[in-house]
């Protein structure tokens, strides 16, 4: 590293700035890091591969080369913002409890919900497993005589969390679109495109990380 032979374990480095060699060879370059905003059809799974052969993500990224991840899952009858990319660091991040990303949801559910069921979204609800979600903030976009779009912003990143709140409350989920994650919006993106993020998203994401950083666990 840096023209000396390294031999104590625990040793760091960092491929952006130190000069590294494996038998005489130099590292491979770091790929370069991207980032794309993916409007998530429902029936496509959110992973790369799918044992049951089912559509994935990774089909709907036409032109794309190289080798991207989703950022958390959208459950397979959901549709919706997807955030893909390589930087590992990033996902790490935003993934972490420790950082509670906001999520924003629009939520068509069975019925008209009571200010009492609004309430208990908003203060966490027991669910099935016996788990309580944490607080939610939840406000009504629509209603007619049967149904109600709901919006509903989370900070946890449980499996089909919204589903399930709503159901502890009495109201099936009959259509859910994420349409926020942090400060990406998915705006008027058709669903099954896919556009790369630009600049002052990825700072905006980068930024919200490191503030949701100095927050107290």
């Amino acid at each position: 590293m840096n023209g000396e032979t390294v031999t104590r374990l625990g040793t760091t480095a960092d491929p952006r700035h130190d000069r590294i060699l494996i038998d005489g060879q130099p590292l491979g370059a770091l790929p370069r890091p991207l980032y794309f905003l993916l409007h998530k059809p429902i029936g496509v799974v959110s992973t790369l591969k799918d044992p049951q052969g089912r559509p994935t993500v990774r089909g709907l990224l036409r032109g794309v080369q190289e080798r991207v991840f989703p950022v958390g899952r959208l459950d397979y009858a959901s549709s919706g913002l997807l955030l893909l990319t390589n930087d590992g660091e990033l996902t790490e991040r935003l993934l972490h409890p420790r950082y509670q990303l906001p999520r924003t949801y629009h939520a068509k559910v069975s019925g008209v919900p009571t200010p009492a069921a609004l309430q208990a979204l908003r203060q966490g609800v027991r669910l099935e497993d016996g788990a309580v979600s944490a607080p939610a903030t939840v406000r009504i976009l629509h209603t007619s005589e049967t149904k109600t779009w709901l919006e509903l912003t989370l900070r946890e990143g449980r499996n089909r969390e919204v589903r399930r709140m709503c159901a502890a409350v009495g109201h099936s989920v009959e259509k859910l679109i994420r349409v926020r994650f942090g400060p990406l919006e998915l705006s008027s993106l058709p669903v099954g495109a896919y556009r790369p993020l630009t600049p002052l998203e990825i700072r905006a994401l980068k930024r919200t990380v490191a503030a949701l950083a100095t927050f107290p666990s």
